[in-house]
């Protein structure tokens, strides 16, 4: 990690911008106290769709009652009627 100064940042910009996208972090100061981190953004990595749907063959299978019977459990089997549905209400 470098320690720049803010008016040196202003300077040299290009320059520190180029090591940043090489992999370089820099902590910019003002009146000598830190106050930003400047770091490159993580790249996340793109799948193809066929690599996609292969990661999506291997995910373990979910069945959807014990899914439900869990949800139950944990939240309450209370179901939203009619009355208590604010859309229809509004229709109504």
């Amino acid at each position: 990690m470098n320690v720049i100064s803010q008016r040196e940042f202003r300077n040299n910009s290009a320059a520190i911008m180029d090591a940043v996208e090489a992999g370089e972090t820099y902590h910019v100061t003002r009146n000598g106290v830190e106050i930003a981190e400047l770091r490159p953004l993580s790249r996340r990595q793109r799948f193809t769709a066929a690599e996609l749907v292969e990661r999506h063959k291997r995910l373990p299978r979910v069945d959807a009652a014990e899914l439900r019977r869990d949800a139950d459990g944990s939240f309450g089997d209370d179901r939203i009627s009619d009355d208590d549905n604010p859309r229809e209400r509004a229709r109504g």
